[in-house]
Formats: structure tokens, sequence, C-alpha cells
């Protein structure tokens, strides 16, 4: 029989240290809670300064009330507080701080050096703490106020130093700590110095939108709505974002109860109902949402985390942040349009065209009219071109919607087929200006398109999309669209029903995977700045390599933003931010995957981007041009996702369906 094990009193100095376990993870935890006791202290201005990421060096400093001599040696002893003093203190706490366990914990796993001193003293004091263990205790000269000076965190438990991460995450870690302590106080100024710089200073100035500026940038806060709301002795105060500024994740969504940084489900579940038939489906609003209640209502000694909290009334939280999100997302959109026409007749603004310049347009062609007139240059116009002696018949193929249409482009017809050039794109990107000037050779006869010049067409350009072996194309017939969803089609004695986002996007996806000269970039016009979280800017940042191998050209830009200056070709300038931060959504959950894998699911993300979408509008030109391609190519009969791109019915089946045959 096992001998019974007997029951210990654990030391002073190994119960720290697990108590230590609850409260000190990692630098950001360290910050938080002296940041919290620095507000508490009454504090106005605030600086943090880490070096390593605050593994080896962080100092805190504050011009708040200090600490007693007398009572320094007790701020180190766990569960000692200025907070409470009372079990019914506990049902009403108004302050940040109120275990007594943040400086014990801390002293127990760091090196802390202490400079305080009180208005009311002449004399600061000097304190030190290594491990549990006092060191020093005297006097110094110091400013009214508190530094806090937090070494080698972690040197007497190597244990868990193994579970710290880059220095560069830690630092972000702690940014992120001080950003949301900004916003949640913003009369009070801080500075955060990173490594000898400083990566941020806020105003103090109280105002919410002065700390939002500072934190995420112009752009983030230009693009914001206030909320100010009050039901049944909540309030519900802060900024939402605009529904056309919706994010991949939940990352910028920040609520703060009584001024305190929280998790709640129940804020992100009432704010993303209030966004409901607003924003698309999987993107999810930003917002900075200061809730205050009672404090006799809310219990906030769950953890010692003091993330999560419970309500005495989740019903009631809801309702105010519903209600009041739903009110501020209709008066903006109550806001009168601004008039076009006064804009354009006012010198003032005379500049900044609404329209398309002059040269764009002659390469443009209408959708609405029924017929096509070429313009191009006056070095290539010809004169029987402007007198529309040649014109497009809009019968079966409405030819203008080619070259309008930003998902398919017309193929490069090689009227002389010795001039095959290697460069198509099957990503149907836009068409290149070529297109528009026909050579002299072109006839009247060859506009209408035959099913054996578009077999030409693209048994010449799918060795480009993917390097093996085509079959030819069979002869196919064209039925129509369903739904502008469905292709309908007739070959070979089956009809065919083939889905143009999930082949399109598998054509796509193939260019991207199999391009063994590197992905074909594009360089931006104008660079688009995307603005983070320190989450995602770490984890883009530690992926650049992976990126540029996807053919996006990053570079770190400030401390939370980065600039994306060419993406690949197949994209659009305005789908490059949403990309990107659904790629640091998804590296930030699949850290451990493959290169290979994290570059397959950004080729996924951005066939499914690129690719045109279930409703889109396509002539019938497009559809003979789709069809053939994906007939050349039997790689496209599953989309990136697995589902299925063609359904056939044979003749047969169809006849039994209708009883025609048993």
């Amino acid at each position: 029989m096992a001998e019974v094990p007997r029951i210990n009193v654990l030391p002073k100095h190994i119960a720290d240290l697990i108590a230590a376990g609850e409260v000190v993870e990692r630098p950001s935890s360290v910050v938080k809670e002296a940041v919290e006791n620095s507000i508490d202290a009454g504090a106005t201005i605030i600086t943090v300064e880490i070096q390593h990421g605050g593994i080896t060096y962080i100092r805190i400093t504050d011009n708040g009330c200090g600490i007693l001599r007398d009572d320094i040696r007790n701020a180190f002893v766990s569960h000692a507080t200025s907070k409470i003093a009372t079990a019914d203190d506990l049902n009403a706490i108004a302050t940040l701080g109120f275990r007594g366990e943040a400086l014990a914990s801390v002293s127990a796993v760091a090196k802390v050096e202490v400079l305080t001193k009180s208005r009311d003293e002449d004399m600061g004091t000097h304190y030190r703490i290594e491990g549990g263990e006092e060191i020093l205790l005297d006097d110094a000269g110091c400013p009214d106020g508190t530094t806090l000076i937090v070494r080698d965190l972690f040197f007497n438990t190597p244990a868990r130093m193994k579970f710290l991460k880059k220095d560069v995450s830690e630092a972000n870690a702690v940014a992120g700590v001080i950003d949301r302590v900004a916003l949640s106080h913003p009369e009070i100024s801080f500075r955060f110095i990173r490594d000898g710089k400083e990566t941020l200073l806020t105003p103090g100035d109280g105002k919410l939108t002065s700390a939002i500026y500072a934190v995420f940038g112009k752009e983030f806060a230009n693009s914001l709505i206030e909320i100010d709301y009050s039901l049944n002795g909540i309030s519900a105060k802060g900024y939402i974002s605009k529904p056309v500024y919706s994010r991949a994740n939940r990352n910028m969504q920040m609520f703060f109860l009584n001024s305190r940084l929280v998790k709640t489900q129940t804020g992100s579940a009432a704010l993303t109902e209030s966004y409901k038939n607003s924003i698309m489906a999987g993107k999810f609003p930003a917002c900075v949402i200061n809730l205050t209640v009672p404090n006799e209502t809310v219990d906030v000694n769950v953890h010692p985390s003091k993330l999560e909290v419970r309500f005495a009334n989740e019903k009631a939280v809801y309702d105010c942040i519903y209600y009041g999100v739903k009110n501020a997302l209709n008066k903006e959109k109550e806001r009168p349009q601004v008039e076009l026409e006064k804009i354009l007749s006012n010198p003032k603004f005379a500049k900044p065209q609404m329209f398309m310049p002059e040269k764009a347009e002659q390469i443009s062609f209408s959708p609405a009219k029924q017929e096509i007139k070429f313009q191009s240059a006056k070095t290539e116009t010809k004169p029987e071109i402007q007198k529309n002696e040649t014109k497009f018949q809009v019968k079966e193929i409405d030819s203008a919607e080619i070259f309008t249409n930003a998902h398919f482009a017309q193929p490069e017809v090689v009227y002389e087929t010795k001039n095959n050039k290697p460069d198509a794109e099957p990503s149907f990107s836009k068409p290149k200006v070529t297109l528009y000037t026909p050579p002299e050779t072109v006839k009247e006869e060859i506009l209408p398109v035959e099913e054996d010049v578009a077999e030409e067409i693209f048994v010449e350009e799918i060795p480009q999309v993917i390097e093996k072996e085509i079959k030819p194309v069979p002869d196919f017939k064209i039925i129509g669209e369903a739904f502008k969803t469905y292709i309908f089609a007739e070959c070979e004695g089956k009809l065919m029903i083939i889905d143009k986002h999930a082949a399109h996007e598998r054509m796509i996806y193939n260019q991207l995977k199999n391009s063994t000269d590197g992905i074909y970039m594009q360089s931006l016009m104008v660079p688009v700045t995307v603005t983070l979280s320190k989450e995602e800017y770490d984890v883009i940042i530690n992926n650049l390599d992976t990126l540029e191998k996807a053919g996006f050209s990053v570079e770190a830009f400030g401390t939370s933003s980065v600039i994306v200056r060419e993406c690949p070709s197949v994209i659009e300038a305005a789908d490059v931010e949403n990309l990107l931060v659904e790629t640091a959504t998804y590296l930030l959950q699949n850290k451990n995957e493959l290169i290979g894998e994290k570059l397959d699911w950004i080729f996924h993300s951005s066939a499914c981007r690129a690719a045109i979408k279930a409703g889109d509008k396509t002539d019938r030109y497009e559809l003979e041009v789709f069809t053939a391609k994906l007939l050349a190519d039997e790689s496209v009969r599953y989309c990136p996702h697995g589902r299925p791109v063609l359904a056939e019915l044979t003749r047969r089946e169809l006849e039994k369906f209708f009883g025609r045959i048993q």
C-alpha cells in the first residue's frame, strides 16, 4: 500500500513564485500592473521605458502621490493594498488595483528598484528587492511621485523564460497595453520609449479623439463615428468605425468598464448585432467604447488579471451598447449628401475632379451603349472607324462589356498566329491597350466570335497558366447564365452547369501557385497604408519574407502601420488592406504552420478576392472565353476550398427525369 503523502505548508518564496505565475506572465503583465498603480495614485503624466522587449529592463515613472517611507516594505507584501480595507469595499471597487498582489509577484521573479516620494515628505525613499529578498532601504533625493525599475524578469525561474517570445513580440505586447490604457484615460499624458526611441506620446488633454489619433493615426481617427448613449443607468461613450471600414477580426474592438480595460462577450455580441446588414458577413467593426456602470453592479474580482468581469444585469449592458451603436449609425446615414454639382462649380474645388481625365476617356467604353466607337490616339485613328462604318452589332455577343468588366478581359487576340507572345494572363485581368487598336488586316467578318476562334485563342494561352499538356477544347455552345452566377453550356451531348466564381478562383489560384518565374507583381500608384493592432503588426513584420514570396512588397511604417508598395497583378488596390488584415489574422492563429502552408492560404485568399463574384454581370463573349478556358484545363474542377466547379447532366439523365424514357 502506498504511503500517505504529508501536507506541507509551502515556504513564502515558493508561494510567491506560484502566485506570480497568475499575475506576471510576461513583461506586458508587469507594465499593466505598474501603470494601473500609477493611475490609482493620481498621476497625470506617466512614462514607460523598456529595453529588449521589457525582459531585461522596465522603467515606469509617474507624478502621483508616491509611497510613504513607512509603507514601502508593506507595498511588497502579498495582499497588502491601500485600495480596500473592509469586505464591503469589494462590493464597489472604484480603483484599477485592489488585490495587493502585483508588487509582491513582480519582486518574486525579478530585480526591483523603487524611488518614491510623497508631497508631504522632505526626502524620498530608495528601495531594492530581488527575488523576494530585501536588498536596500535608504533615503534618496527624487521628485514627487514614483519610479519603478524592473530588471532581469524571471532571472530565478529559467523555466518561465523559455515561454517568452522574441524581443519584438514582447515589446509589441507592452505597446499594446500602453495603447489601451492611454485610450481608457485620455486625461493622462502617456509616453512610451522603446529601446531608446519614443514611439507614443499622448497629450493628456482629456479628449478621446486626441488619444485615438496618437495611438492609431489620422486615417483611423477620421473613420470613426461618435457614440454617446445612456440607458437604465448605464452609459456608453466613445467611437465606432464606419461600416465601410470593417475589419477581418475583432482585434480593434476595445471595451472599457469604468475606464478599466475588459474583455466582454456581451459587448462584442451587441456591437456585432448592431452592425447587422450594414457590413459583410465575416467582417467586424472597430470600436473604442467606455461603459460607465454603478460599481456595485459589476464584479471585477473574477481573475487576477482583472480582464474578466461579471455584470449583475448583462441584458441592460447589451441593450445600452446595441441601441447606442444603432442610433449612431442611423445618424450617420441621415447626414445630408454632398451635391456634386455645387462642388464642381466652386472654383475652390476645381482641381480634384471626380471624372476620368481626357486620355483615360479615349480608351474607355460604356456598357450602356448598343454600339462601340473606338477612340484611340490621333496617330492611330482610322477614318473609317471614326465614321462608324464598322459597328459591332449587339446580338448574341455584347462585346462592349468585355472592356468595362474588371473581372474578365478579352484575351489578346493574335490575328497572325506567328506573333504568339508568352504573356497570357489567365486571371482575366484588365485588357491591354493594344486590344483597342486592331491591325489593318482586321475585317468585319472576324468580329463575331466563332467557336473555332475561341478554341484557337485558348489553346495558345493555357500553357502559360500551368505547364502541362493541355487537351484540345471540345465543341461547346453557351446556352446562357442563371442568377448571374451559373453558366449553362452544351458540350458533347451533356448539359454543363459552371459556378463562374469557383472556376475563376481556381484558375487564378493555379496561376499564382504554379508560377515558376515568380509572381507577376504590380507597383501601386498610391501605396496602401494599413493600420494594424500591435499583434497584427508583429506577425506581419515577422512574415515579410513569406509575403514577398506571395507577391506583396510590405514595409514597416511606424510602430503600428505597414505600407504596401506592390501586390500580385490579379489583386485590385482596393482589396489590399482587407487582404493584409485577413492574412495577419490567419498568421496569428497559425503561427506554427510551414511556409508552404502559409503561402497556400495567401494564394487561396488572393484568388478568392480577385475572382469574379457571384452576381457580377457577364456578357456572352466572356462566357465563351471562360468556358473555353475551363474545358481546356482539367485541373479546374474544384475551387481551392474544395467546392465543385462543374456539374454535368447527360441527355439521358434529363430525359429520364422528365419521364421520356424509363
